[in-house]
This record gives C-alpha cells, sequence and structure tokens, in this order.
C-alpha cells in the first residue's frame, strides 16, 4: 500500500505536534540535538544557556549574537516547535522567570572515574530524575493520546528494538499482554521484517530507537508502514529517519553522553516511561477487559512466588 493510498484508509491522519511549554525549551533542544543544521543548533545553543538574554534580543539582534541570519533565527523557532520567533521570545521569557525563581542543581551530572560512590548515587538520582522531568515535559500529548487509542483497538501489536531498546521493547509487550492484547516484541531483525509483512490497517508497529537510525529497526517500521499499519516511533531525535515512515512520533529525553555512562542506560529511563505512559493510558481505556486480564495473569502466577515445602527454610533457621 503506498503513502497516499494509507492515508485514504481507516487509519487517521497523524495529529500535529504542539509547541513545548516554556519548561520544555530545553528538554526539546536536547532532543533535537544532532538532527538540527550547525547554524540553527548555534541558536538553539543560545537559547539554552541563557533564556533571560536571548529573549531580550530582536530577531536581527540575536542573529548577530549567534552569528547566523534572522531567516536562521526564524527557522530554529519553528523547528523548536514555534510557529514563529515571537513566540520564542515569550517562551524563553517564561523559562527565564521560572528559573529566576527557583534554585540551581546542587549535583551534575558529570562523574570522574575517582568519584566516591556516594557522590555517583547523588549524580545519577539527579540526573535519571531530570532525565524523567524532561520526558514528561517534551511529551506531545496529542501524538501520546493517538498512539493509545492505536493500540487498544489493534488486532495485532508488532514492536521492535536492538540493543538496550529491545529490552525496553520486551517491556511494552509484556505489559500488553497481560491486558489480553496481543503484542510480540522482535529484536531479530528478519524475524520483524517477516512479521511486518503480515500486518495490515487496524494492526500497530513500534519501532524503538534513541538514535531513529538503527536500520535493524527503520526497515520494518518501513514495510509495516507500507502495509497500511499504523506506525508508531518512540526516538530521541524527532527528525531522525525512522520518522520518515512513523504515523505517530513520541519524543523521548536522555541525558548527555559520558565515558563512565553511555547513552543507552539513560535513554532507556525516558522510554520506559513513555512506556509505562501507553499502558496506563491503553489499560484505561480498555479497563473493562484489562482488569479482569491482569487479575486472571496475577492469579496464574501467584503460586511462583510461594516458597514450597520442599525449599522454605526450615523453622527457626
Amino acid at each position: 500500500m503506498s503513502q497516499n493510498q494509507k492515508e485514504t484508509s481507516s487509519t487517521p491522519a497523524p495529529p500535529t505536534a504542539t509547541a513545548p511549554p516554556p519548561h520544555a525549551l530545553r528538554a526539546r533542544i536536547r532532543g533535537l540535538g544532532p538532527s538540527l543544521p550547525r547554524s540553527v543548533q548555534a541558536v538553539a545553543d543560545a537559547v539554552a544557556a541563557d533564556p533571560a538574554t536571548c529573549a531580550r534580543l530582536t530577531v536581527s539582534a540575536l542573529a548577530e549574537h549567534t552569528g547566523t541570519s534572522e531567516a536562521t533565527v526564524v527557522r530554529a523557532a519553528r523547528l523548536l516547535g514555534y510557529p514563529g520567533y515571537r513566540d520564542l521570545r515569550l517562551a524563553l521569557a517564561a523559562l527565564a522567570a521560572q528559573q529566576a525563581s527557583g534554585a540551581a542543581p546542587a549535583v551534575t551530572v558529570d562523574i570522574a572515574v575517582d568519584d566516591p560512590l556516594a557522590d555517583v548515587v547523588a549524580k545519577l538520582a539527579h540526573e535519571e530524575a531530570q532525565t524523567l522531568t524532561d520526558t514528561a515535559a517534551a511529551l506531545d500529548l496529542t501524538q501520546l493520546a493517538a498512539a493509545v487509542t492505536a493500540l487498544a483497538t489493534a488486532r495485532r501489536i508488532d514492536i521492535y528494538g536492538v540493543g538496550a531498546s529491545a529490552l525496553v521493547g520486551q517491556d511494552l509487550a509484556q505489559k500488553l499482554l497481560r491486558i489480553g492484547l496481543v503484542a510480540h516484541a522482535h529484536s531479530d531483525p528478519h524475524l520483524a521484517v517477516t512479521g511486518a509483512v503480515q500486518l495490515r490497517p487496524g494492526d500497530v508497529a513500534v519501532a524503538i530507537t534513541h538514535s531513529g537510525t538503527t536500520g535493524d529497526v527503520i526497515e520494518p517500521l518501513r514495510v509495516a508502514f507500507g502495509r497500511g499499519a499504523t506506525t508508531l516511533a518512540l526516538t530521541g531525535r524527532p527528525n531522525s529517519p525512522v520518522t520518515r515512515h512513523a504515523d505517530l512520533v513520541l519524543a523521548t529525553s536522555a541525558a548527555r553522553e559520558t565515558q563512565l555512562r553511555p547513552a543507552a542506560m539513560s535513554s532507556r529511563t525516558s522510554q520506559l516511561l513513555v512506556v509505562d505512559c501507553l499502558f496506563v493510558g491503553v489499560a484505561q481505556q480498555t479497563y473493562d477487559t484489562a482488569a479482569p486480564a491482569l487479575a486472571a495473569s496475577y492469579e496464574a502466577l501467584t503460586h511462583r512466588h510461594r516458597s514450597s515445602p520442599a525449599t522454605s527454610s526450615p523453622s527457626g533457621v
């Protein structure tokens, strides 16, 4: 099925993304990351680093400040999700006001090889919390609602992911299975494509890739898209190649990569938050069937969590 044919089928057109609220601006810039052109990145970095100063600058002044052009500044505003530069300035002013009223974090993400474990724990806890906050702030609720509806009404759900993202895919699949949906997680690219050719309108394919460039995930999503399935991408790069074959895109956030903490570790945190949001939303929409299914699966597994007489410890030991 071609893209034009798909748009005329029963699958709804993808919703339009909304402009991020002021507190989500930095998360949006972090998420777009290297997908931005270099000149646009210069503008994005400037507004993220000093929103108060940039909020006071005209479009021409910000262009001069960043060594770019007025057209680049306007383009940056639009790529960040705002209709124009005026809207970006208003968001920057609001962000600056929020920052002025709050305290700066006491720890940073940088972990040195000789840091004591107490500092490592504090820094990681802070960064994990920040990653979750950034993801929640930048999450497009319109796209999320559409994704929940698509999953809740799907005949079949295929999920693609490799490496750390495969673990997230398995988590989503087992959650959906427990509420009675037909869900399969594929980490083998051959099986993923084999399954994708069996999809049709009314099915859902989910690709999980932080970089958005993983070929083993993009290929089955492309096939599923062509077969008419509703396609969903969970990615930290909203303008990456995987989104070309996605009806719906949910952006995740990740901490800055360091030598001691690869991006896969922090990206998984944000991906799992989005998975939980999807699951709870689907469970809410399908509550009449989801609740009994959850109860049945819990009851079926209860005996596996009890110690048998043969393996239990003697009294008093």
